[in-house]
């Protein structure tokens, strides 16, 4: 598959909304925001990607990475869903998928238990997935995997030879059906449930790091690097 290049768009252009990108539930919650679509593809690194398989659904949990308006998955050359997207549309026209990206925020403690809820922030993207089979696009995917966990690490790290890169394999999604949905604020509860002596709020959730633990057979005199102490 040629490599394409993605034309580009506006952050304050929003997406189009679907039939399947507008929620039957909460539609208040929605919002097809370019720019808070691509900040909460942008704060995390781990996505669900689901497909059919023999008829039956399947969500597999793979690394992606945001380039543009287009996703990366990462896999393996053996894995399922990337020999069933095929290598190039003369070959197969893809594999459809649905990929989806969740944070959670904080746990929402109502004064009954049927208002518990969660605030997050998600993103779900509709599609059609390919192989990318171009040497210049895979190797840019391949970059952005590794900056997307950890940015600057691709600079200082050996990057994948041959035999590496033929045993790696990555999807193409790109950001078209589009949108996200998102949770904030305390419980909602009942007018008749204030007066109960139940404790209700949020608590908060945060995504943080530990200190970095050198590799034991790390050679002398190499220290930390500042974007890991960055983290």
């Amino acid at each position: 598959m040629e490599t394409t290049t993605q034309p580009a768009t506006p952050e304050n252009t929003p997406y189009a909304p679907t039939d399947r990108t507008v929620p039957t539930r909460s539609r208040d919650r929605a919002t097809y925001d370019r720019a808070e679509v691509h900040a909460i593809l942008d704060a995390t690194y781990v996505c669900h990607l689901g497909f059919v398989r023999d008829g039956a659904p399947v969500v597999l949990p793979t690394l992606y990475a945001r380039v543009g308006e287009r996703l990366y998955v990462h896999g393996s050359t053996g894995s399922r869903p990337l020999r069933m997207a095929g290598a190039a549309p003369e070959d197969d026209p893809g594999l459809p998928v649905c990929l989806t990206v969740t944070h959670v925020d904080g746990l929402v403690l109502a004064r009954s238990a049927f208002h518990h809820s969660i605030n997050y922030r998600s993103v779900m993207v509709h599609g059609i997935a390919r192989q990318v089979t171009d040497p210049d696009e895979k190797s840019t995917a391949l970059d952005a995997f590794v900056d997307h966990v950890v940015p600057g690490r691709s600079a200082d790290s050996r990057r994948a030879d041959a035999k590496e890169l033929a045993a790696t394999a990555v999807l193409s999604l790109d950001l078209e059906e589009v949108s996200a949905k998102m949770r904030t604020g305390g419980p909602n509860d009942e007018p008749e449930d204030m007066d109960l002596p139940y404790w209700s709020g949020v608590v908060p959730l945060r995504k943080g790091y530990d200190p970095v633990i050198p590799s034991a057979d790390l050679a002398p005199g190499i220290e930390v690097p500042d974007y890991l102490t960055r983290l």
